[in-house]
């Protein structure tokens, strides 16, 4: 973690974690920590937790008694809570997605600077990052540590089957076949197959 040079967004991490524990709110680490967790380089500067849609009240009050600044911002798939200044967001519906038991059945129990927590899985993780690229945003330095870093932990025919039907996706997953991260299948040739 010495290279994020940020340990207080460290500490604020494991004190959501821990709240959200001692709640017995069902929750996964995702974005750049989750990155990071697996083993990857990240260099974001933001925590980010899937909680579901039905226990963001709960989450927020068990925040707020710890101490925490809530916010609801414009945004509907998530809410945001502040540690000193520190932001966390906690998203009920990535990816135009609710968070299920199926979510939090796709993660891995991972030690966070020494506080295990389920984690999201590195196919998971990536399968989120390129379904958030769109017309909007697109931002393909972002994706590429994740992708390097964690290649051997994704399971990319997974991710090429359920990021299929974005063309953003298809585009990144060419990037890295062309710059050797991995392979890419051969598009016509799995459409003959099928």
């Amino acid at each position: 973690m010495a290279e994020r040079g940020d340990e207080t967004l460290v500490h604020t991490l494991k004190k959501v974690a821990a709240v959200l524990k001692q709640s017995e709110i069902p929750f996964a680490l995702g974005g750049s920590f989750a990155v990071y967790a697996h083993g990857g380089h990240s260099s974001e500067h933001d925590v980010d937790f899937l909680i579901r849609g039905e226990d963001v009240d709960r989450a927020l009050e068990a925040l707020v008694e710890a101490g925490f600044d809530a916010e609801r911002p414009p945004e509907d798939w998530l809410v945001k809570v502040y540690d000193d200044g520190r932001m966390v967001d906690l998203i009920h519906r990535p990816i135009e997605t609710p968070v299920t038991e199926e979510t939090f059945a796709d993660t891995i129990d991972r030690p966070v600077d020494a506080i295990h927590m389920p984690v999201l899985s590195a196919s998971l993780l990536m399968v989120h990052k390129l379904l958030s690229f769109s017309q909007h945003y697109c931002d393909f330095a972002r994706a590429l540590p994740l992708a390097r870093s964690l290649r051997e932990q994704i399971d990319w025919e997974r991710v090429r089957k359920e990021t299929q039907h974005s063309p953003y996706a298809e585009a990144f997953l060419v990037l890295l076949d062309r710059l050797d991260v991995v392979p890419y299948a051969d598009a016509t040739q799995e459409k003959e197959t099928a």
